[in-house]
């Protein structure tokens, strides 16, 4: 059986096959890591729950075993939830000026709810996004080599 990535290698080779792993007497083929991520599940299985808490990850995957311990999103997360945030109520904020000149404490109120609620809504999504995409691009510590 042939590990690697899609695209590469065997012609005609199914991405099932191409990325099934064996793992205890049973081969799981990674569901796509994008889904799997957003909803917060297992990368290799889909089926195991990743967080154990709001953004904390749990030592193993219930579901097939996977050890969630050297999987590490560092400040990925919070700098695309900064991007993304940033740019929805910086232009929504620009839309009320021009549209409404509403008073300051508008903007401020506006701007303080929705920065709050969309970093909590788009953190753990996306936590769990990076942590799957580690996981499927098979990501490690960069290693110099003298």
């Amino acid at each position: 059986m042939r590990i690697g990535r899609p695209g590469r290698g065997a012609i005609g080779a199914r991405a099932d096959q191409f990325w099934s792993v064996p793992v205890d007497n049973r081969t799981y083929s990674p569901p796509p890591p994008i889904p799997t991520g957003l909803r917060g599940r297992c990368p290799r299985c889909g089926e195991g729950h990743l967080f154990r808490g709001f953004l904390t990850l749990r030592p193993t995957c219930e579901a097939c075993g996977l050890d969630y311990a050297h999987f590490d999103s560092a400040d990925g997360p919070a700098f695309f939830v900064m991007s993304i945030v940033g740019l929805i109520v910086v232009g929504l904020a620009l839309w009320l000026e021009i549209t409404y000149e509403p008073p300051i404490w508008v903007h401020a109120a506006v701007a303080l709810t929705l920065s709050v609620g969309l970093s909590l809504l788009l953190v753990r999504p996306l936590k769990g996004l990076l942590i799957a995409l580690q996981y499927s691009n098979r990501a490690e510590e960069g290693r110099f080599e003298p």
